[in-house]
């Protein structure tokens, strides 16, 4: 028979079957994560420590299955202020241990320990005293005897009935790399803000945007006082075009808005010669620049408005923001 030629089955498995098998895989998996989590001791606190007082980058690598994983940790680390790049144990071998600096810290990872492609990486942390931590189920390998710090996983099968195929070990390489981003991250003092930054083009990014970047500045804002006849608020409304006009008191504050809405509900033949304050809705929706936009989003939709006065501390405003700046940005 031919490799990968198919056999002829007897009786195909049921449904029930082929869910039981993939229930024990998960349950296969998540116990391991649970005896990894037991597991860790000094020398994952290590670990983060080198990591977050790298100068450089961290340079992960690992062969086969591992690579995979290797590259995800990289990226993961990269997008959470951690600068990382993944650097294959083949191409570092034929010149791309050039990448590697004197500032930088290897991470390798490697379930037996043994992987004959990761040795020139290995021994070039070892002849430039660069540091060197490793994932891997053997301390007492050749990979974990070379490094500085290992952080052992802990003894599991893997999953499925052949028990053959990286994917326990995989798996734990994978939340073990997840929790060393998210722990340097967290002792960086990473924020939302650094998120958004190395995140500007993705869902996240937009949901991570402040109401100051996308808000219509002070030259756009449709104001009038309170005392000013509403012949003069008309006027502002139409120039503006944002179908509202924030009322100001004598020190700037904002303390009402009129809307084409309320125009309409208090149309009456003197209605020109009322005052701002007359016909205003008092106490307007308003949100801090720093806000998120998604929570602008979500007061809009709340009181079923469009627009939203930007407000400062002080309750003076800095900018106007309309439902359809949050359609351009994404964040709808």
């Amino acid at each position: 028979m031919m490799i990968g030629q198919k056999r002829d089955i007897a009786a195909a498995p049921s449904d029930a079957g082929l869910i039981d098998s993939a229930k024990a895989v998960l349950v296969a998996e998540g116990r391991a994560l649970q005896n990894l989590s037991k597991s860790l001791d000094k020398n994952f606190a290590a670990a983060v420590h080198v990591i977050v007082g790298c100068k450089g980058r961290i340079i992960i690598s690992g062969m086969g299955k591992a690579g995979h994983i290797a590259r995800k940790v990289a990226a993961t680390m990269a997008s959470t202020g951690t600068p990382a790049i993944y650097v294959h144990p083949g191409e570092a071998s034929h010149g791309d241990l050039g990448m590697v600096t004197l500032e930088d810290v290897v991470l390798v990872l490697s379930n037996s320990g043994e992987t004959s492609e990761l040795s020139d990486i290995v021994e070039y942390t070892r002849r430039f005293s660069i540091p060197l931590i490793s994932i891997t189920a053997h301390a007492d390998s050749s990979l974990g005897k070379s490094s500085d710090i290992v952080l052992v996983l802990p003894p599991e099968v893997e999953a499925g009935s052949l028990g053959l195929a990286p994917t326990t070990s995989t798996t734990m390489m994978l939340a073990l790399g997840d929790a060393l981003a998210v722990v340097a991250l967290e002792s960086k003092g990473f924020t939302k803000e650094d998120f958004r930054n190395f995140h500007p083009g993705g869902k996240l990014g937009k949901i991570l945007l402040r109401v100051s970047n996308i808000m219509h500045g002070k030259d756009a804002l449709p104001l009038a006082s309170i005392n000013d006849p509403m012949s003069h608020v008309l006027v502002v409304m139409t120039e503006k075009s944002f179908g509202c006009a924030g009322i100001v008191d004598n020190n700037g504050v904002l303390v009402g808005i009129i809307t084409d809405g309320d125009l309409r509900r208090k149309m009456t033949p003197d209605l020109l010669n009322k005052t701002a304050g007359e016909v205003m809705t008092k106490a307007p929706m308003t949100i801090l620049p720093q806000k998120l936009a998604v929570e602008a989003l979500q007061i809009l939709n709340e009181k079923k408005r469009t627009n939203l006065f930007v407000v400062d501390n002080d309750s003076k405003p800095v900018g106007i923001l309309h439902m359809h700046d949050l359609l351009r940005a994404g964040v709808i």
